[in-house]
């Protein structure tokens, strides 16, 4: 870096420049890097890790060797049929096939060259697995347990587990840790499992100041992290890009905001802009979210700092932002808590409507929706179920006992307390039927009558309205204990409880559209020299739909893979000329 008296324009010269530290962001720096590039990676916030480093940390990425270990043999065009089936009109052929092809790559890279490593159960399926190419498992992956304290001083600037996904602050595995959780007090097992995890975590906290066993999306962002340690990448925080430099029609570099001073980056292969996409940009939300009319109608439990940075620099450089794809994002279900600070918390429903005792319903006390279905399915048909002015929402219902066996949202299972829950009003209760009704503003003729008829055959564990448990996913999310059907149970004996779900996002599908080397376009479809896009910043492959577990941590790392080879290739390319 150059620079003379303070305050003065400075200069700092790369071979590439990242824009986000999440998933997608370190895959494109770490492989650029790997392969001999100079990369600078620069994060608009204090903290490193963006969305990855909240989310649940799986990956969907068919064919790769973790998948064969198990015996899992399938061919890419079992995939390719599946996502063609899933993406419809939207199906972009080069993009998918590219995908495909350096999934397995990425992997074998990440987990062979550095830090990243992933477990995969032997049986999650696809959300959609009985549609053509689905599949029961072998796809997705979740990244690996990893101690905090390998990334030494930087853990302080790791971005931290959303609050509501957490226990005593501390975010639980998934698969067999939540299962000990859950039988904590019916399993001997699972409670000396559960005492000495908390103790654990409780001794990090007092000595470090959070728990260093990192879980789910924490893991994945902490262990990319570690790889781009070890590769001596530097990393800078709280340095947003103001705009893109251009010469001779080609990215040369950013303009980025430090420490007070305006720095000029000239990086001599290219950018790649992964800024997290637009869940909290509220103008584009406003044009492209049909439900969201004022652009406030919609909650992400995404960082606010994702506000669509990364497809504004590429607008201003005449990149293409995809508009025509069915939904802009990927959908959740979420409730509004108060955490115990005064704050407000987004709380994303995955796992809780698909459990047994469980039921939906809209404001007309009518259920709308197989409770079991994904998250992206089930906000679709909350939409799709809302009258015509009214708002969009729905009650998650269901009894005592399952309250107190479950949990529900925020609101955890036995032996924890519901007091505050129900002080906030997040947690609606009333001991009879009509009674919650009257409380949550639901039809009580309709809710009564739609509660009995829901009752008349969950004994006998069959829907005969939605079929809730008629399909795999249902199945995995529900109890595996609980018979004849693990997502149905009547719900019989009073007090009754509910609590109110909105619209809110995973993250944006509507990005830069790019070519298949993840290289970023205008609206002729001309590649924009020197300019790359990936994770949530670029248009999903997609096409609108919600195919598995991990749709979006999957092509982060694959795309950003693509998007470091193909740096480095171009950079060798010009070497040799």
């Amino acid at each position: 870096m150059t620079g003379n008296e303070p305050g003065a324009s400075e200069t700092y010269e790369c071979d590439v420049l990242v824009a986000g530290s999440g998933c997608s962001g370190m895959s494109a720096a770490i492989t650029a890097r790997y392969r001999g590039l100079d990369v600078l990676v620069v994060e608009k916030e204090p903290r490193f890790g963006g969305t990855t480093a909240r989310s649940g940390g799986w990956l969907w990425i068919p064919g790769t060797s973790l998948a064969k270990a198990y015996g899992i043999e399938e061919a890419p065009e079992q995939a390719r049929t599946y996502l063609r089936h899933e993406a419809g009109n939207n199906f972009d052929a080069a993009r998918v096939d590219a995908f495909l092809s350096a999934g397995p790559e990425a992997v074998d890279f990440f987990t062979t060259k550095t830090a990243l490593r992933f477990d995969m159960p032997l049986v999650f399926p696809d959300y959609h697995a009985e549609a053509p190419g689905g599949a029961q498992g072998g796809r997705s992956m979740v990244t690996r347990p990893f101690d905090g304290r390998e990334l030494g001083e930087q853990i302080k600037t790791l971005g931290m587990p959303l609050p509501e996904l957490t226990v005593f602050g501390m975010m639980l595995g998934s698969g067999k840790e939540i299962i000990h959780f859950m039988r904590v007090t019916k399993s001997l097992t699972s409670a000396v499992y559960v005492a000495k995890r908390l103790s654990r975590h409780l001794m990090d906290v007092l000595r470090y100041g959070r728990g260093m066993t990192l879980t789910n999306g924490n893991a994945l962002a902490g262990r990319l992290a570690k790889s781009a340690q070890d590769l001596n990448i530097p990393m800078w925080l709280s340095s947003p890009v103001r705009e893109l430099t251009v010469e001779n029609g080609a990215v040369t570099g950013a303009i980025v905001s430090r420490e007070g001073r305006t720095v000029r980056i000239r990086a001599r292969q290219g950018v790649v802009l992964a800024c997290g996409g637009f869940p909290h940009d509220v103008e584009r939300r406003k044009k492209m979210f049909p439900h969201a009319p004022t652009g406030h109608e919609h909650f992400s439990p995404g960082p606010t700092g994702n506000t669509g940075d990364g497809l504004r620099l590429a607008e201003s450089v005449g990149g293409h932002v995809e508009d025509r794809l069915p939904n802009a994002a990927a959908w959740v279900p979420v409730s509004l808590t108060t955490r115990k600070d005064g704050s407000k918390g987004v709380m994303p429903h995955f796992i809780d409507r698909a459990k047994p005792g469980v039921i939906a319903v809209i404001r007309d006390g009518k259920r709308f929706a197989n409770e079991g279905n994904s998250y992206h399915d089930f906000v679709q048909a909350m939409i799709k179920a809302a009258k015509p002015g009214e708002e969009i929402a729905a009650y998650l219902v269901c009894d005592h006992k399952t309250l107190r066996k479950y949990g529900l949202g925020c609101v955890p299972p036995f032996p924890m307390p519901l007091g505050r829950h129900l002080q906030t009003g997040y947690l609606m209760r009333g001991e009879t039927l009509e009674a919650l009704a009257a409380k949550a503003g639901i039809d009580a003729t309709a809710f009564v009558e739609t509660v009995k008829q829901f009752n008349a055959t969950a004994p006998q564990g069959f829907d005969a309205a939605f079929g809730k448990g008629s399909k795999a996913y249902n199945r995995y999310q529900g109890d595996a204990m609980h018979g004849p059907n693990p997502c149905i149970a009547p719900i019989e004996n009073g007090p009754f409880y509910a609590i109110k779900m909105v619209t809110g996002d995973l993250g944006t599908y509507a990005g830069i559209v790019t070519d298949e080397n993840a290289r970023a376009l205008d609206a002729e479809g001309r590649v924009i020299p020197g300019l790359y896009a990936a994770g949530n910043d670029m248009a999903s492959i997609m096409g609108g739909n919600y195919p598995g577990a991990g749709i979006t941590l999957g092509p982060a790392l694959t795309f950003g893979y693509i998007a470091g080879r193909h740096l480095a290739d171009s950079a060798a390319r010009r070497d040799a000329a």
